[in-house]
């Protein structure tokens, strides 16, 4: 294992001292139990939006807190749920009286904390609602989850509830909009390599140099198929094909195009991926009116990438467009 750490048990608590260090304009970092939070938190009279994971996937979610996010984040230990007590601590320094709306990724780990968290946060007078999100066509289910897991459709919702809540949106007006975010945002990736969790110090899983998985998850959980490694155009057409087929998108339909990075891939490659993604989407008559191309929601250092198409009707392109300044996403300001 070769890896810029001192000692793996320590990589988390560091990388949020980092933080705190690089952005204290836009964040503060609370330690035991840790939570990154909005530096101007909380906001009067706005709804706060929460979210949280396993470390490992960065910038999501300590990246997107900030002005047009998220009001707070919760990182666990790598690829391991937060705990209760860091989501009720965060709920708490971001509630400023008009409810707070749990972004949860479906995980079975950070569903059940979550929602622990929520009947603490409710037994303190808080108004608290939560939305899954669920949007990954390869699985059905997966080791980590009842039902699909939860990816790149999680960075889109908190930019655009993000958005809203600094509009003004009450606590059901801005869970039903991130219901209908995940209701029509349809993601699948795929693996070059594996990633090393610190603490393990070996692969996650072994691919061979001629190798590639198809329909693997954020950390690492077994995807559709292993297979000889094939062209970019031969693997996007691999992954759109099911992405588009099952919403089902139809010609005509306004998109936004997501291409991810996992970690350990260039953005010359993901370009490359891009180009082909979009010649898709056109083929089938799809408008694609806006994108967004980087490594957002990754994994470690894994080599691979994930697309995400989310169907997009004026309201969430008006909330898209909004200006938004976090550590890891920002135009507009």
């Amino acid at each position: 294992m070769k890896k810029l750490i001192n000692k793996p048990e320590d990589v988390v608590r560091e990388e949020l001292e980092g933080m705190a260090l690089a952005h204290p304009d836009l964040v503060k970092v609370h330690f035991d139990p840790n939570f990154v939070y909005r530096a101007d938190a909380p906001v009067q009279g706005k709804v706060a939006i929460v979210s949280g994971g396993g470390s490992g996937h960065e910038p999501m979610h300590g990246g997107f807190v900030g002005v047009g996010m998220l009001d707070a984040a919760c990182p666990g230990a790598v690829f391991t749920s937060p705990t209760p007590e860091q989501m009720y601590e965060a709920t708490k320094a971001v509630h400023s009286g008009a409810g707070v709306l749990y972004i949860v990724k479906n995980y079975s780990g950070d569903i059940m904390n979550f929602d622990m968290a929520a009947e603490l946060a409710r037994a303190d007078g808080i108004d608290v609602a939560s939305v899954v999100i669920d949007d990954d066509v390869a699985v059905q289910d997966s080791l980590y989850t009842q039902g699909r897991r939860g990816v790149g459709t999680t960075v889109l919702a908190e930019k655009i509830c993000g958005a809203a809540a600094e509009k003004g949106y009450d606590l059901q007006r801005l869970a039903d909009l991130c219901r209908k975010v995940n209701e029509n945002g349809r993601s699948m990736g795929m693996a070059l390599t594996s990633c090393t969790v610190p603490h393990v110090g070996r692969p996650t899983f072994e691919l061979g140099e001629d190798e590639m998985e198809i329909g693997i998850g954020i950390h690492g959980e077994p995807g559709r198929h292993r297979m000889k490694l094939r062209s970019a155009d031969e693997i996007v057409e691999m992954l759109m094909e099911p992405i588009t087929a099952d919403l089902p998108f139809k010609a005509g339909d306004n998109v936004l195009l997501f291409v991810n990075g996992m970690g350990g891939t260039p953005l010359i490659e993901l370009y490359v991926v891009y180009r082909k993604a979009h010649q898709v989407c056109e083929k089938k008559g799809l408008r694609v009116v806006r994108n967004l191309i980087g490594s957002y929601i990754t994994s470690l250092e894994m080599a691979g990438t994930s697309i995400t198409l989310l169907r997009l009707d004026d309201e969430l392109v008006r909330l898209w467009d909004e200006p938004v300044k976090t550590p890891g996403l920002r135009w507009g300001l």
